[in-house]
């Protein structure tokens, strides 16, 4: 592959991993990979000193997070990261995770998640080299811009971050990326899953046709074209959108409601579609857009979204699955997920541990990312292995 990275160059620092509470089972996984890579890579350096502590039976650090009765909790570091590369790890939005505050069980809200990110850091009271944040859905990243008379969250998080000495923070799917420029100073990278969803797609549709007639990619509103324009690109399909009529003189839990979605694109009659989305909410836009593409007469809907929440529960998935309006939803591990929905028939989980190893692994050796943060030569592959390309 192109810009194949280069693992001989002497790496930032010895590496480790703090995996916040609720992701303890991806930095297991980005854990295990990084172990078998650098355990099997062949390097003359790796005996040098520059490279110690480069093969390690676990790169993930020692730490806890002990809480008082009140709720209140501090971040206590149990081994030496001094030289350290560090990578924090941190889901937001892992309701899973509670705490006993008064002597009763509460769930972690995205507040409590962010404040442990910077306890950690307090905690490694600058003796690291550099420190990384690795948070795939972007903390209050929907409140990236200001309309009215409103706190500017995403861009005081990232300056909050930036302040504190993080030199990067890794991204999936940013709502808006544009909110980066909170800090120029920083690195800052929105990663798209795009070739993990796809090969996700080819391994779990027996029968699918990837050509112009055969297949759609939808945008549910206007804001997610440009992500719509890369899939339909290296897929060499047709591209259409929907516009989202909103009630501005009314706010409805936070938001302005949709009065209608009016489609604009190509005849779908007859043909897949695939509708992308960085994150599905509610669901109601979503199943609202199947809707109104089953009245198009269009035959199978998968769905592309990169975050789950699904916030009001499965039931009304459950419904519309039932009723033909979909027929598959794809969605990254890289937030919580509830056992109820990994059993679900209409449900796919698509692995980004893997790809965030490979990232990890790149930065620490210094080595430019540029590889791997565009996948369309190894799109392109995996549709020529699978016979949709020649």
């Amino acid at each position: 592959m192109k810009n194949e990275p280069n693992f001989n160059t002497i790496p930032v620092g010895q590496l480790g991993i703090i995996a916040l509470p609720g992701c303890e089972e991806m930095a297991k996984k980005i854990d295990n990979y990084l172990i078998k890579w650098r355990f099997d890579r062949n390097s003359e350096h790796k005996s040098t000193l520059a490279f110690a502590g480069y093969e390690k039976s676990t790169y993930i650090v020692d730490i806890c997070f002990p809480r008082f009765g009140t709720g209140e909790c501090k971040a206590a570091l149990k081994q030496t990261v001094r030289g350290y590369d560090i990578f924090i790890i941190c889901d937001p939005f892992n309701y899973g995770v509670t705490y006993k505050m008064y002597g009763e069980d509460v769930p972690m809200s995205p507040d409590a998640h962010f404040a442990n990110i910077k306890r950690a850091i307090s905690a490694i009271a600058g003796k690291a080299k550099r420190i990384s944040v690795i948070m795939p859905m972007l903390y209050e990243g929907r409140q990236h811009r200001r309309s009215s008379r409103e706190s500017l969250d995403c861009a005081m998080m990232l300056q909050d971050l930036s302040n504190m000495g993080v030199e990067n923070i890794i991204t999936f799917d940013a709502h808006d990326a544009r909110v980066m420029n909170a800090i120029p100073l920083c690195g800052f990278e929105s990663i798209s899953p795009s070739y993990q969803m796809i090969k996700a797609l080819v391994k779990n549709v027996d029968d699918l046709k990837l050509d112009k007639d055969s297949l759609m990619i939808i945008s549910p509103d206007e804001g997610g074209m440009s992500r719509c324009i890369y899939y339909s690109t290296v897929l060499g399909v047709e591209l259409g959108m929907f516009y989202k009529r909103r009630d501005f003189s009314v706010v409805v839990n936070g938001r302005n409601p949709i009065v209608a979605h009016e489609f604009l694109g190509d005849n779908v009659a007859g043909k897949d579609v695939i509708i992308v989305d960085d994150m599905i909410s509610s669901g109601e836009s979503m199943i609202e857009v199947a809707s109104k593409l089953k009245e198009l007469k269009a035959r199978r809907i998968y769905v592309f979204a990169t975050f789950g929440l699904f916030c009001n529960g499965l039931e009304s998935f459950d419904k519309a699955y039932e009723d033909g309006l979909f027929y598959r939803i794809f969605t990254t591990n890289c937030i919580y997920c509830t056992p109820e929905l990994l059993s679900r028939e209409w449900y796919t989980q698509v692995d980004l541990s893997k790809y965030i190893s490979y990232i990890v692994d790149t930065l620490n050796h210094d080595t430019s990312i540029s590889g791997l943060l565009n996948p369309a030569e190894k799109i392109d592959n995996l549709l020529m292995k699978h016979g949709f390309k020649s």
